[in-house]
């Protein structure tokens, strides 16, 4: 569990870089089948928490991250509009809407993005839930991603209020992760055993 913590770590506190590879280390050696069984409990606990949204906002899961196309799928069957990332020079993130698996193509840095329009980054600002990637999460919102800060300068958009719901598997919620001040915090974690967490902010 990446909750545990070696008695040497408060005074020598884990770095963003040395999180991030704890957390990709475990992710990769999660078995195919309980990589299944947490997919669908995400796809059940995202819907409940978007029904009767009129758009959202999530993205499309690669290699080992949490979820799988499924979520996207069960997102769009309570929600008219589902928005999904377009990475492109470093700023805030476009979007486009997911219509279906079939309308994905292959995208810079490894993502998948669908075919259609690409809408501005000020097109969250419709989202009255933003879904978002992360390796870890901890108990005040704190969002651990992988880096390039994409999610940090999008986040900025989104309206006090909207939830922002950090994605993770069950150990990556945890008790404290190293926050820089550009960081955004999230308002939620899903994950799949516990559902929809709120978090405290400070």
């Amino acid at each position: 569990m990446l909750e545990t913590r070696d008695a040497g770590d408060s005074v020598n506190p884990i770095s963003k870089e040395e999180w991030r590879s704890r957390v990709l280390t475990r992710r990769r050696a999660v078995d195919a089948v309980v990589r299944a069984e947490e997919s669908l409990k995400l796809c059940h606990a995202a819907a409940e928490l978007a029904r009767g949204a009129t758009a959202v906002a999530a993205y499309v899961p690669v290699g080992s991250e949490p979820g799988s196309l499924d979520l996207l799928d069960a997102l769009k069957s309570v929600s008219p509009t589902v928005l999904v990332p377009i990475a492109r020079e470093p700023g805030p993130l476009h979007w486009a809407e997911y219509t279906g698996r079939g309308s994905l193509r292959a995208a810079p840095y490894g993502l998948s993005e669908p075919t259609g329009p690409i809408l501005g980054p000020e097109s969250v600002t419709r989202c009255e839930v933003v879904f978002v990637p992360a390796l870890a999460v901890d108990f005040r919102g704190v969002r651990l991603g992988r880096g390039a800060g994409f999610y940090d300068r999008t986040l900025d958009l989104v309206a006090p209020g909207i939830p922002i719901v950090a994605v993770v598997r069950d150990g990556e919620l945890v008790e404290e992760l190293p926050e820089e001040q550009h960081d955004r915090r999230a308002s939620h974690a899903l994950t799949p055993s516990r559902g929809s967490v709120a978090l405290t902010r400070e």
